[in-house]
């Protein structure tokens, strides 16, 4: 059975319009997905990028035009310049890693979480955001306090493992096979490499 590693930031705009189509790849291909929700801000520095704040303007304008139209072509309902960005991304994380350990469905948790910052205009590092999004998504809010230790060792372990496998934004699957695939935009060729076109 095939095996992608997700490594992934619930602030970014890219992973939020990637939408359900990993779940949906995996499903289609027998896949498993582990999340690995990481500090993109951390992970920029350290593998050659710059935040998105200190880019030069036409990196920026070029950005905000891709979002745009990745969210037309997506039909997915987005500001691109959402109230509440960049927050603290550690709280959504925590409570993905915590619900992961928890053996559930954690696919509509981190779409939920990346659909009330994009979307919503929510701020995921608010306690009622996070619980009320675990909540939805059928799990225990009380995991957002439950699994705070846990959560900052693997969120940190999540970084390291990042930065040794070559990872270097967000999203970014690795398959069992160290075949990588960053953005959105690579999620169809990561579905022919699965299967065995690409």
């Amino acid at each position: 059975m095939p095996h992608i590693d997700y490594f992934f930031s619930t602030l970014s705009p890219f992973t939020y319009l990637a939408g359900n189509r990993l779940e949906e790849i995996a499903e289609a291909r027998g896949a498993t997905i582990t999340y690995k929700p990481m500090d993109i801000l951390a992970l920029f520095p350290r593998t050659g990028g710059i935040v998105p704040q200190e880019r030069h303007p036409s990196r920026l304008e070029y950005r905000m035009q891709e979002i745009k139209r990745w969210a037309k072509k997506t039909g997915m309902p987005m500001n691109p310049r959402p109230a509440h960005s960049p927050t603290n991304a550690a709280p959504s994380s925590y409570a993905i890693i915590a619900a992961q350990l928890s053996g559930g469905n954690v696919g509509p948790l981190v779409q939920a979480f990346l659909r009330a910052g994009w979307a919503e205009e929510k701020d995921i590092a608010r306690d009622d955001v996070v619980r009320e999004c675990l909540g939805n998504c059928g799990f225990d809010p009380s995991l957002a306090d439950s699994g705070l230790l846990t959560g900052a060792e693997t969120y940190a372990a999540n970084l390291e493992e990042a930065v040794k496998r070559g990872v270097f934004g967000s999203p970014f699957y690795i398959t069992d096979t160290d075949e990588r695939f960053w953005g959105q935009d690579r999620l169809a060729d990561l579905d022919a490499h699965l299967a065995g076109k690409l």
